[in-house]
């Protein structure tokens, strides 16, 4: 099986060959951990969970390796714990910056988790590897990469002007042009940028041989891809805002400590996402967390379905119609396989459709339409859908429980999907009851007594029954 994936540094699909097929390796940017992950921060762990799951299907669990950061050094982590502090906390500084860093890696683990994704293999921090760090910066001035002035250390670019801008396809002269840069009087030049800079005593900072201070954000990332993957492995991914200038200068300064050509072999970005046509921003009023969705019932695994719709190097709408679509369709598959037991994951094998899908630059789109196939196999859609990240067992447990605290009669019909529109009727009713708009009750009502269905509706649920002149094939664009 060929795996074909878009690099974006040499713009175009490549046929995906590893260093050492026994030893797989990945690399993602993840969080700054100061706050709820938005929307937008959920995309790429979605896309590259999915990858994830290719490699460990073609190479073996046990030969891939994931990795994917947190970034717990920033300005706005300081900046709520000093706020904790200022507000009467008698704890240190430090106790509060980890406080926090905690807290919000607890919530990121829990949203991403109810997406259907799977934990990395590793999830570095960066302040567990500031030694690492401050080593990669003393080799980089030492080959004349980088220097020091006036408490900080700036990587040259200069001295990989040849090769800086290959990933995002810009001059040096270009980005010089159009820069919105820090010129800072000790920067030989306006695109020299940080690897080290000073910390005052009110903040946190960590000896070195340039002063107290504390690293720059895209030393953080070379120096952890390196320490836990090598100089060289096989895949870096990230979304494409980190394309420039994190992502171009985790490359010069990695290659430039590096006594190996390489790094990264394959660079993968998805695009970013919008809210209703437009760019999610606060000032829009469209911007919303992954725990924002979750708190108004919608499902994880109905985010990571509108997700997956679209192909991930273009850009994704989330829609209140595309949220609706996803979730009728897998309360749909949730209503044909509940009852069934997953086979053993060592007895399944994924449909050669669906992994030639994925195979193909991570067709996700046509996956999902391989899968809605399946809808009369379905310990086929089950198993499949599962191997994507859907139908898993807490949402099976709650489907199990919903099903258990129905009333008699509730649902009984002569098919699986008459009983899955009674629920959905039902859910629909009691969202009515909140928001006083029962236009989408209505309309399903009306299209089921349409297919003559017979529709009961009391304080006990609702409950549906084949009528006369009942006609089954009416009921498909329903679901």
């Amino acid at each position: 099986m060929t795996i074909s994936l878009y690099d974006t540094k040499q713009r175009k699909k490549r046929e995906f060959t590893p260093l050492d097929d026994q030893n797989v390796r990945m690399y993602v940017c993840g969080p700054t951990v100061y706050d709820r992950a938005h929307l937008g921060n959920a995309r790429p762990v979605v896309v590259f969970d999915v990858l994830y799951r290719l490699l460990r299907h073609t190479y073996g669990a046990d030969h891939v390796t994931y990795v994917r950061n947190f970034t717990d050094v920033d300005d706005r982590i300081n900046e709520t714990a000093l706020n904790r502090k200022q507000a009467g906390d008698p704890r240190s500084l430090e106790a509060l910056i980890a406080e926090r860093s905690d807290e919000t890696i607890g919530w990121y683990h829990a949203d991403m988790d109810t997406l259907g994704a799977l934990r990395p293999d590793h999830e570095p921090r960066a302040t567990a590897y500031i030694a690492q760090m401050i080593s990669m910066i003393e080799v980089l001035i030492a080959r004349g990469h980088a220097y020091a002035a006036e408490g900080h250390v700036l990587f040259a670019v200069d001295s990989w002007r040849e090769h800086y801008g290959h990933l995002s396809g810009r001059s040096v002269d270009d980005m010089i042009a159009g820069a919105r840069v820090e010129v800072a009087p000790y920067k030989q030049n306006p695109m020299d940028f940080v690897l080290w800079k000073p910390s005052t005593d009110d903040l946190p900072g960590w000896d070195s041989p340039w002063g107290r201070g504390r690293p720059g954000w895209h030393i953080e990332c070379s120096a952890m891809s390196r320490e836990l993957l090598g100089e060289t492995f096989d895949i870096h991914a990230g979304g494409l805002d980190l394309q420039f200038p994190h992502h171009e200068n985790e490359i010069a300064q990695s290659c430039c400590a590096s006594d190996t050509a390489g790094f990264a072999q394959y660079w993968l970005h998805n695009e970013m996402l919008q809210v209703e046509g437009k760019k999610m921003s606060k000032s829009l009023g469209n911007f919303f967390t992954v725990r924002d969705l979750l708190d108004q019932d919608v499902p994880g695994e109905v985010i990571r379905f509108v997700f997956l719709q679209t192909h991930y190097r273009k850009p994704m709408d989330w829609t209140d119609k595309k949220r609706e679509e996803a979730e009728n369709t897998l309360r749909y598959w949730m209503g044909l396989t509940w009852k069934l037991e997953p086979t053993k994951s060592d007895e399944f094998q994924p449909e050669k459709k669906l992994v030639d899908a994925l195979s193909a630059d991570l067709n996700t789109h046509l996956a999902l339409t391989f899968l809605r196939t399946l809808h009369n196999q379905p310990q086929k859609l089950l198993d499949n859908a599962r191997f994507l990240g859907f139908l898993s067992d807490f949402e099976r447990e709650k489907e199990r429980k919903y099903h258990a605290a129905i009333p008699s009669g509730f649902g009984s019909g002569s098919s699986p999907e008459l009983a899955n529109l009674g629920m959905k009727l039902d859910r629909l009713w009691n969202q009515a009851k909140l928001s006083k708009d029962f236009t989408k009750v209505d309309a399903l009502k009306a299209a089921l007594v349409d297919a003559g269905v017979e529709v009961k509706m009391s304080k006990d649920g609702v409950a549906l029954a084949a009528g006369v002149g009942f006609d089954a094939s009416k009921l498909g664009d329903l679901q």
